[in-house]
């Protein structure tokens, strides 16, 4: 008789939490993206963000009490994925930045057979087509007008300094980060560079204003995002619909 690998309490909340709060801010595009196709895509891409962000807090207790009732400090999500919208050339930036990520991370998971194979395994596919979305639009931002060039390379720029964070090591997570790291850059640059922009030079290393997000530490926006989605959760405790 085979016995389930134990769930590493600390990796699952922290890929749950990174789901979870992504999920949120692209589901605010509703009713705003710039065109109809996009309305679905991004509905899509937070849906499926949403469901592993079940899964995996589902694995480690109950997934309304983790998302509705935990309090800021307890989230253990990157700055990256909790950072603001901005226009829609910015949403891109965040998007190709994590989803190359997520998408590398769920493929060495989904190889490692530990706690998290199985979901890792299912994922893969969708992080896949996150990538491709992000890779495709950064492109026609990139090297579209002189306008939409500008506001990605600002993007770029300026959400560059939160993506050290993603390789930092996260106790629970079996996975060769630096690796990872190394084949991240060179995919994201070879993106930005076919999209006409350059890649960002400023510093990645975690800082204190960017690179704690894991410990609970998270920038101003992320607060006024959680007390939005935990609104109703917690104006009628124990209702069910």
């Amino acid at each position: 008789m085979t016995t389930a690998p134990t769930v590493p309490l600390t990796a699952a909340l922290a890929l749950a939490d990174d789901a979870l709060v992504l999920s949120h801010r692209l589901g605010e595009w509703a009713g705003h993206a710039p065109v109809l196709e996009e309305e679905v895509a991004l509905a899509n891409i937070a849906l499926d963000l949403l469901g592993q962000a079940r899964l995996l807090l589902s694995m480690v207790g109950d997934e309304d009490e983790l998302a509705f009732l935990r309090d800021e400090r307890a989230f253990r999500n990157t700055q990256l994925a909790e950072q603001p919208n901005g226009d829609f050339a910015r949403t891109i930036a965040r998007q190709l930045y994590f989803s190359t990520y997520q998408h590398l991370l769920h493929s060495r998971l989904a190889e490692g057979g530990g706690p998290f194979a199985e979901l890792a395994a299912k994922a893969v596919k969708e992080s896949a087509y996150h990538r491709d979305h992000a890779e495709q639009w950064t492109l026609r931002l990139g090297d579209g007008t002189e306008e939409s060039h500008r506001r990605m390379a600002d993007a770029c720029d300026g959400l560059w300094r939160y993506t050290g964070e993603l390789f930092q090591p996260v106790e629970g997570l079996e996975v060769d980060l630096d690796r990872a790291e190394s084949e991240w850059l060179t995919s994201v640059g070879a993106v930005l560079h076919q999209a006409t922009l350059t890649l960002p030079e400023g510093p990645r290393s975690p800082v204190w204003s960017a690179g704690l997000g894991r410990q609970g530490v998270h920038t101003e926006p992320f607060g006024r995002m959680l007390a939005e989605m935990q609104h109703l959760h917690r104006s009628h405790p124990g209702a069910t619909w």
